[in-house]
């Protein structure tokens, strides 16, 4: 498949992903999966336990090769730049990322968990500059309001909930054009889990960013995305619209997922 480079500039897609493969120790996870997702959306990637979701994303930001004996082929373009053509650490400050787990540096402020990227990015010039950013990335993650007379305490002061969002402060912070969230509500409460939502999907009204949000819940896919992959035992079974494939999904086993039977 002919991929046409683009820029950020200019209009096109914010992921490009053709024919990747990702073995690990041997193992093959992710098999030959190619997908195109336009700017300012939401792609949520789903899929049963170990089928190499969260393989996936650590192949788009390249924390793939921090793992041991791991090898990847194909080709991922971030706004059009070529992911495996790249310094990594360059490609890495174009994306953010959250865990599935809430996990906040413990021996910092909230304010310095927030603040730390863009010092060591050097991406403001002033204290009022940082502390507007830091400002700025809370209310995006909709946590300013709990937390902006608590700024100088721990985070280990806030429930798993409310750290899970501080965390998805700290990725904004960085103004990253692509934001890769693996499960982040699978550790928190309904209520937080709703509030996460409903920043991801209000971030898209203001920034030029796009999301890409692995989950194992259909619902919570069908819920937020703008599209969805569906994945199973590594290779993509389908593509598409969300609302095309939460309608008429075209594979069995898409059936039976959102079904709850697979």
């Amino acid at each position: 498949m002919e991929v046409e480079s683009v820029t950020f500039e200019g209009k096109g897609y914010a992921l490009q992903v053709e024919d990747l493969h990702v073995w690990i120790r041997g193992k093959h996870i992710v098999k030959g999966i190619s997908l195109e997702v336009p700017r300012r959306r939401i792609l949520a990637v789903m899929g049963p336990s170990g089928s190499g979701k969260s393989t996936l994303l650590r192949a788009i930001n390249r924390l793939i090769d921090l793992i041991p004996e791991s090898r990847v082929e194909g080709r991922v373009l971030v706004y059009g730049t070529d992911v495996y053509g790249e310094d990594p650490y360059r490609v890495r400050r174009l994306m953010g990322m959250v865990f599935q787990t809430p996990n906040p540096f413990p021996n910092m402020s909230i304010y310095d968990n927030v603040a730390i990227g863009p010092r060591l990015n050097r991406l403001v010039r002033s204290r009022e500059e940082l502390d507007e950013l830091v400002k700025w990335a809370l209310e995006k993650a909709m946590l300013w309001d709990e937390v902006r007379d608590r700024l100088d305490d721990p985070p280990h002061r806030l429930s798993g909930g409310q750290q899970q969002r501080l965390c998805l402060a700290r990725a904004l912070a960085l103004k990253p054009r692509l934001l890769l969230l693996d499960e982040p509500t699978g550790n928190v409460d309904p209520v937080n889990a709703v509030k996460i939502e409903e920043a991801l999907r209000s971030l898209l009204k203001d920034l030029e960013i796009t999301i890409v949000l692995v989950t194992h819940t259909p619902h919570q896919a069908v819920r937020i995305s703008d599209y969805i992959a569906f994945i199973y035992s590594g290779e993509l079974i389908e593509f598409g619209l969300t609302d095309t494939i939460a309608l008429n999904p075209r594979h069995e086993l898409t059936v039976k997922f959102l079904r709850g039977e697979v």
